[in-house]
């Protein structure tokens, strides 16, 4: 039985009150979903620090929206793996769709950072995901295999049993655009099909959370969703009424 996932992604958003407001609020929803979903916020590297103190003593996780392929070094304005489980973090997204287009990281590179922080004791959630043309054009799995098959080659199949996969759609993500429930089952489905194809346990066992502008709106009927396991979120997690509402979706479906 695969426990529900939902994680905020703030990206380059935050301020010190608004992150100690928003922490705070989210303490109770993570608390009241413990047992049957799990809660994590991924912060700016900067904010890190406040949210461990914020939220211990809580069931709300915590994790990084990047990392590093070096623990240390002379990699200015890097963030090591060590360094962010040094700061209580459970989590570390890689592959984000924004990572791969502004800073050109491809695949095989990302598949370094999966290993990294894997290696150094962080849960890595893996983004996938193809732009409007690909989709378009039906190059959605042509698209996701190729990333994920650069971290099996890397880190092999059963590393998954310790990652979580999150599938977002580009065409998706701050358009407004949202993929319906039927078309992300689908590449949910054929993503755990694809890796049915190495091992039919890790297939089984792995979270794929959706990840194209999930909101309070259309969380309860994508996650009602067989093969969808919970969302990473945006924009609405910087918003705690929306955020605990996409929580509640989550614990309804568990």
């Amino acid at each position: 039985m695969r426990t529900p996932l939902v994680m905020g992604n703030w990206k380059l958003n935050g301020t010190k009150d608004s992150v100690t407001a928003l922490v705070n609020a989210l303490k109770e929803p993570a608390n009241n979903a413990a047992g049957k979903a799990e809660v994590a916020v991924c912060a700016p590297a900067v904010f890190i620090g406040m949210v461990e103190n914020l939220a211990q003593g809580s069931k709300l996780a915590w994790g990084s929206e990047d990392c590093d392929i070096h623990t240390s070094g002379a990699y200015t304005g890097e963030n090591s793996p060590v360094m962010l489980r040094e700061f209580g973090c459970t989590y570390a997204i890689v592959g984000h769709s924004e990572r791969r287009e502004y800073h050109k990281e491809c695949s095989n590179y990302v598949a370094q950072k999966y290993q990294a922080a894997q290696q150094n004791g962080l849960i890595p959630v893996l983004c996938v995901g193809e732009s409007e043309a690909e989709f378009d054009a039906s190059k959605t799995m042509d698209v996701v295999r190729e990333e994920l098959k650069a971290v099996i080659d890397l880190c092999g199949i059963d590393s998954f049993k310790n990652a979580v996969i999150a599938y977002e759609p580009i065409w998706a993500i701050g358009t407004g655009k949202t993929a319906t429930p039927e078309i992300a089952q689908k590449v949910h489905a054929d993503i755990r099909a694809y890796l049915a194809t190495f091992s039919q346990e890790v297939a089984d066992g792995v979270r794929i959370l959706y990840g194209g502008s999930c909101n309070a709106k259309t969380a309860p009927e994508l996650f009602a969703q067989k093969d969808i396991d919970g969302g990473l979120v945006g924009g609405a997690s910087l918003k705690a009424d929306d955020f605990s509402a996409i929580i509640a979706a989550a614990v309804a479906n568990a």
